[in-house]
């Protein structure tokens, strides 16, 4: 029986990954962590979202520990979200440390529920300026889990290069545009759908929507060729 764990926050890129999944595996368990996240509905979003698509499981793992350390404009409702970049050239909005952190907890988790697959949206294409949504860094976290704990682990990342446009078409083809459309949450404001719509995410994510709207065969051949 093929198993995958699912990196889950409820926003439109995890939850597209984990309809996939769900198309492509016999067994896939959700996790999503509360790491006291400015917006926090994505938790009840995606405890809504899991119990509708019948996970095989999901686990809520705190890890508020994380917003003590790591101070950002998601961890901090006193930085307000900003579209310009810090000194250090990144938004105001990157999180140091989280998706090490939930890779980790991600593959201790695949572990003990014997699946070989751990899944997570990270995007290298059209992303929002995240050194930790990279390739190379998703490759060098494989190398360290399956080297720390000595056990053949994949780390998938099936938006890795599309653009959001084509995260759209691949939505489409699951034929989940709608669902991800309405119900999914990724608005730095917490706000669902289409969200507060001047947030980095709600630009970001309604540029690729109107995109893929506007040139759906071309978007979709784009899709094909990536082989999604």
């Amino acid at each position: 029986m093929s198993k995958a764990v699912v990196v889950f926050s409820g926003g439109q890129d995890s939850t597209t990954c984990l309809i996939q999944a769900l198309q492509q595996f016999d067994e896939v368990h959700g996790i999503t962590f509360d790491y006291g996240q400015r917006h926090r509905q994505e938790i009840e979003i995606a405890k809504e979202l899991g119990s509708k698509l019948k996970l095989a499981s999901h686990k809520v793992m705190d890890v508020t520990l994380l917003n003590e350390l790591a101070i950002s404009a998601l961890t901090r409702d006193s930085i307000p979200v900003s579209n310009e970049l810090m000194e250090n050239g990144l938004p105001n909005t990157f999180v140091p440390g989280r998706n090490i952190l939930f890779l980790t907890l991600a593959g201790i988790y695949a572990y003990q529920l014997g699946a070989d697959t751990v899944i997570t949206g990270v995007c290298e294409t059209d992303f929002s300026g995240y050194p930790d949504c990279r390739n190379d860094f998703v490759k060098a976290m494989q190398n360290a889990l399956e080297q720390g704990m000595d056990k053949k682990l994949t780390i998938s990342t099936p938006l890795m290069w599309l653009d959001k446009a084509e995260t759209w078409a691949l939505a489409d083809k699951l034929q989940s545009l709608d669902l991800i459309r309405h119900e999914t949450l990724t608005c730095y404001n917490g706000i669902k759908g289409d969200g507060c719509g001047t947030c980095p995410a709600c630009l970001l994510r309604k540029r690729g929507l109107e995109d893929y709207l506007n040139n759906k065969d071309t978007v979709q051949a784009q899709l094909a060729e990536k082989s999604c």
